[in-house]
């Protein structure tokens, strides 16, 4: 009779992975998106820096390696995000990774 009602109770999918997180350390990953304007045009998105990196310095460095435009966006929820012109997700990891400032594992590449 109790198999029937949990039959009732909602399903969630990341009840175990919450579980498994909140014992151990958490890591803080940096996300890579890009996202759609219009036609060919392409923006993206680094999410999920620390506190103690300057954005606008790493924003300086990245624009002059990667010949491309970009702004720093402040957003309530996720603090500081920056925002670059084109697809520069991968040159941005391996730019992350090469300056020391994020391990290849901490970072999230999402897109297409």
């Amino acid at each position: 009779m109790a198999d029937l009602e949990d039959l009732n109770k909602p399903f969630d999918p990341f009840a175990d992975v919450e579980e498994e997180q909140g014992g151990g350390s958490t890591t803080n990953y940096l996300h890579l998106r890009i996202q759609q304007r219009n036609g060919r045009k392409t923006l993206t998105t680094l999410q999920g820096l620390p506190k103690e990196i300057d954005s606008k310095r790493l924003l300086k460095a990245v624009k002059k390696a990667f010949a491309c435009n970009g702004t720093v966006v402040e957003d309530e929820e996720h603090g500081e995000i920056i925002q670059m012109q084109g697809d520069q997700r991968m040159k941005m990891a391996e730019f992350l990774v090469s300056e020391g400032i994020a391990k290849k594992a901490e970072i999230k590449v999402h897109g297409f």
